[in-house]
């Protein structure tokens, strides 16, 4: 077991999930909202992470997969009506993004859009109630992240950031993984994944960043299609969740047009979305796009993760996506042509455009939806 002190607290290694009765004691959370979904409750995760901590606490289990603003009242109701004082949010991003929305409007008044980043919200979020996040995923590293992505009721994907928002406890237990099913396992690990590598070749200067971010990459990629072949290899897992670990916390640094666009995708009214998913369809098209335009990082990156210089990233990245079954573009989600306009707007003003090393156009960003549709 290794405790980290970086962002916020971490208890990282095989069995940590017993340290959550200590940390909620230490952070003073007497009455916590417990944050899940449905599919964590009925595999027994959710039970096996709280073990011995907080009984009687309520639950709000009705969380999308793409966080909403109606299911972040609704969970803020029940966090007023029992008379919460904090959160344990258990499961992937989703449980732990809301999580995040409840606490700050737990300690904040007003409208939740008036927080977003787009809209100045970033300096009006003071001390927000506190959370501990406990991922059942080695995905998204919301654990450790200072933003929580929230679907407005007009299909608006936003993002909330603030230091204050990183939870006050990540308590990453890699045995809270093993039952990951493949496909889960391999789009979570390729969320991961480009976390890493758009924080590395992100134009902003943060040196420690990019080192973690190099490390992560070096993980996930040598550990990604073992864990999904073998899901029962703790070892493996580890390596995963520390992977993923480490995206979270290299991308203080910002992201880019993958995730500019995934943010986008995922607001579409119509579809549910998977982010990891979208996130590793469109990272092939956006590595070319980016490539003329980052220095010898392709270089530095292809060293890390254990590829040869001659090797081309993009290609191998669109093999390791056939390889680990990922759906063949966004055609096959459903996207259409006709979205387009309406994705391209919202990417254009999404938080994580700023910091794509090639600033892209309208025209740049249809060119690299078609790219990815098929």
């Amino acid at each position: 077991m290794s405790t980290i002190l970086y962002l916020t607290q971490i208890e990282f290694g095989p069995g940590v999930r017993s340290t959550l009765p200590r940390a909620l004691t230490e952070i003073g959370v007497k009455r916590p909202l417990v944050v899940s979904d449905p599919g964590v409750a009925e595999s027994g995760l959710l039970d096996q992470a709280t073990e011995g901590a907080a009984p009687d606490a309520p639950r709000f289990l009705d969380v999308p997969p793409n966080p909403t603003e109606a299911a972040v009242t609704a969970a803020l109701a029940i966090y007023r009506a029992e008379e919460c004082d904090g959160l344990i949010a258990v499961g992937g991003g989703s449980p732990i993004d809301l999580a995040k929305g409840v606490a700050l409007l737990a300690a904040h008044s007003g409208q939740l859009e008036s927080y977003a980043a787009i809209y100045g919200g970033i300096v009006r979020i003071g001390a927000v109630a506190p959370v501990i996040a406990m991922p059942t995923t080695a995905g998204t590293g919301a654990e450790v992240g200072r933003a929580a992505l929230l679907t407005l009721a007009d299909g608006r994907k936003l993002g909330f950031i603030s230091p204050n928002l990183i939870p006050k406890r990540a308590i990453c237990d890699p045995e809270l993984t093993l039952g990951l099913p493949r496909r889960l396992t391999a789009a979570t690990g390729l969320d991961a994944l480009s976390h890493c590598i758009e924080t590395f070749l992100s134009p902003r200067i943060n040196p420690p960043a990019e080192s973690i971010a190099l490390d992560g990459a070096g993980r996930i990629w040598r550990n990604i299609r073992n864990a999904a072949a073998h899901g029962q290899n703790l070892d493996t897992r580890t390596e995963m969740m520390m992977g993923a670990l480490e995206g979270g916390l290299a991308f203080q640094k910002g992201l880019g047009a993958v995730h500019a666009l995934s943010h986008a995708l995922g607001g579409l009214p119509d579809l549910k979305l998977h982010h990891g998913t979208l996130n590793a369809i469109l990272m092939p098209a956006v590595v070319r796009f980016n490539a003329d335009h980052v220095g010898d990082k392709l270089d530095r990156l292809k060293k890390a993760i254990g590829l040869d210089q001659s090797d081309d990233l993009a290609d191998e990245l669109d093999r390791a996506n056939v390889e680990l079954g990922i759906p063949t573009g966004l055609g096959a989600l459903g996207v259409t042509e006709q979205m387009f306009e309406w994705i391209v707007e919202r990417a254009l003003a999404d938080h994580s455009t700023p910091t794509n090393p090639r600033q892209p156009t309208a025209e740049d960003y249809r060119a690299l939806l078609t790219q990815a549709m098929y």
